[in-house]
């Protein structure tokens, strides 16, 4: 069955079966780079038992595409779209800096472009003295008289310290980003330098953030102006809507936004550097005074520790109200953005298991039965019949999750190999790794996973891959023995522990000896093994008894 995707303004597409359907070009760059808040214009809705993406200028029917609520519109994401498209660099000829005798030309031309930069000054905001002041400091410069009320000034404090940390945070953090760095690099692309650094995968929705922090920061300020505009000697600061506005809002889901991005900007950045010419970018835009000596990997981390700290502050404000009906509402707002955590750290573990699942899809290689098994022959003839089932479907991620992974050495009757197992919720894979030295270099570490072990990484660098040794080995057919010592001294072993492959008639058709490095990283495997048996046959137990099952014996081995 083929399936079909429409795009609106271009002609109709047909896939097959098995095909990619996730366009590349799909808002990597959008044409007006004031504005990346493209990326999140994405939503989702059901429509039978599927979601179907509703993007501008995408359709996305039925059967298309199946994921999980929660995770709909990452999908849209550059750095998921992992196929041959994607690994092409946009602008090849600029992807190293420009190499040979034109290297200097190139360096100090990027230097003059640079010296033609001007940076805005951040004095310009009306707020930006009230960042370092206490809220006696401002009673005492505004002459207003305080209030009798002990709690109603320790409230007014509170609500101080969230205006005057959110400044900080605005103008100190997110003002520098955009204004030091994303400005100057977009500043650099106008003239046809680092044209393949990309915008969002460094900054990704920053734009967003800075002007949703904006307008938080603008509306507390203007709470406090009214406050001491007030004629009323103490009248109370109206705050609550402002923050039911925003922490209900845009606030929580822009950094969430940014969050789900960090650690692939971080791993981004570091591979940037290795560059001269970003190098050179990256050391004038840190020596700018407002800067305050901050390197731009401590920026980046900002909106993090940001959103984590909203709580404690709404719990400051929330501890020293009184009125009975802003307490209510004000823990409210605190349980919404302590949800918004708690999702984001879901959020996080799923997009990290999507990505790594994917570059795992590029690497591991499933060889045909014949050559798997040289017991088997399969005449040329015949062989197409055996190439129906896609293996490579195994590791869908929306499928299952991997759980631990890592090197050992399976030993065999004449030789020690190198092998890199893989344990996910439901089976174990043992695959070997060849490496290809000649295409050393010649990967892009950027579009890699940041959660890839420095093993994987170095494969993907060398153009190699992970070559599948047997079949997979369903969890629920596992049996993981540890091996003493003087069994296997003979043959030079240590840390050795055995992994059998059962049928479901309980006959062992498959055993591999594995040997770790340490005793710690042999009883750490047999843990994690034993662990991942526990919970596949806990899961197994609970699920539904079907009502009339199958009389078909299962002929799964």
């Amino acid at each position: 069955m083929d399936l079909q995707v429409f795009c609106k303004g271009q002609n109709k597409e047909t896939y097959q079966k098995g095909d990619k359907i996730i366009p590349t070009a799909m808002g990597l760059v959008p044409s007006d780079l004031t504005s990346l808040g493209t990326h999140n214009s994405g939503f989702y809705e059901h429509r039978r038992s599927s979601v179907v993406l509703n993007l501008p200028g995408l359709e996305v029917f039925p059967g298309d595409l199946l994921v999980s609520d929660g995770a709909a519109h990452y999908l849209c994401h550059p750095l998921l779209l992992l196929n041959s498209e994607s690994k092409k660099p946009r602008w090849p000829f600029s992807r190293r800096g420009v190499q040979g005798k034109d290297r200097h030309k190139h360096i100090s031309d990027l230097e003059t472009c640079l010296s033609s930069v001007k940076i805005a000054d951040f004095r310009a905001y009306e707020f930006h003295g009230l960042k370092g002041k206490t809220w006696n400091e401002v009673v005492d410069t505004h002459q207003k008289l305080p209030t009798d009320q002990l709690d109603s000034r320790k409230q007014q404090e509170a609500v101080w310290e969230l205006f005057t940390s959110e400044c900080t945070y605005f103008l100190d953090h997110l003002l520098v980003l955009k204004m030091i760095f994303m400005n100057t690099l977009k500043y650099l692309h106008t003239y046809e330098y680092l044209l393949d650094v990309d915008l969002w995968r460094l900054f990704a929705n920053l734009e967003e953030l800075s002007q949703t922090s904006f307008g938080f920061v603008s509306s507390l300020f203007a709470i406090v102006k009214d406050y001491f505009d007030a004629s009323e000697t103490s009248p109370s600061m109206d705050f609550i809507p402002v923050l039911m506005k925003y922490f209900r809002g845009s606030l929580c889901q822009s950094h969430q936004t940014y969050c789900l991005n960090y650690s692939a900007a971080v791993f981004y950045l570091e591979s940037l550097k290795q560059r001269d010419d970003f190098g050179i970018y990256l050391k004038w835009c840190e020596q700018n005074e407002q800067c305050r000596r901050l390197h731009l990997s401590e920026l980046l981390v900002a909106p993090l520790h940001r959103l984590t700290r909203y709580p404690l502050l709404l719990k400051n404000i929330w501890k020293r109200s009184t009125d009975a009906t802003e307490k209510i509402m004000i823990y409210s707002i605190k349980e919404k953005v302590e949800k918004s955590i708690r999702d984001l750290e879901g959020k996080v573990k799923w997009l990290d298991n999507f990505q790594k699942l994917r570059h795992l899809q590029e690497i591991v290689v499933w060889p045909p039965l014949w050559d798997r098994d040289k017991r088997f022959f399969i005449p040329e003839c015949l062989k197409h019949i055996f190439k129906e089932h896609m293996a490579e479907n195994i590791l869908s991620p929306t499928n299952r999750h991997l759980l631990y992974e890592g090197k050992l050495t399976l030993a065999e009757s004449t030789r020690f190999l190198d092998v890199y197992l893989f344990l996910f919720d439901d089976f174990l894979l043992v695959t070997k790794t060849k490496r290809n030295k000649k295409k050393a270099g010649g990967s892009d570490t950027g579009v890699m996973c940041p959660s890839l072990t420095p093993e994987l990484q170095t494969v993907i660098k060398e153009g190699g891959s992970c070559t599948v040794l047997d079949q997979p080995i369903p969890l629920d057919r596992l049996v993981v023995k540890s091996i003493d010592p003087l069994h296997v001294s003979v043959f030079g072993l240590r840390n050795a522990f055995l992994v059998q492959h059962e049928n479901r008639y309980r006959q062992c058709i498959a055993a591999f000896l594995l040997q770790a490095q340490t005793e710690n990283i042999k009883k750490t495997w047999m843990a994690q093994i034993t662990a991942a048996i526990t919970c596949f046959t806990k899961s197994q137990e609970t699920k539904k008894i079907p009502l009339f099952p199958s009389a078909a014996e299962s002929s799964e081995i």
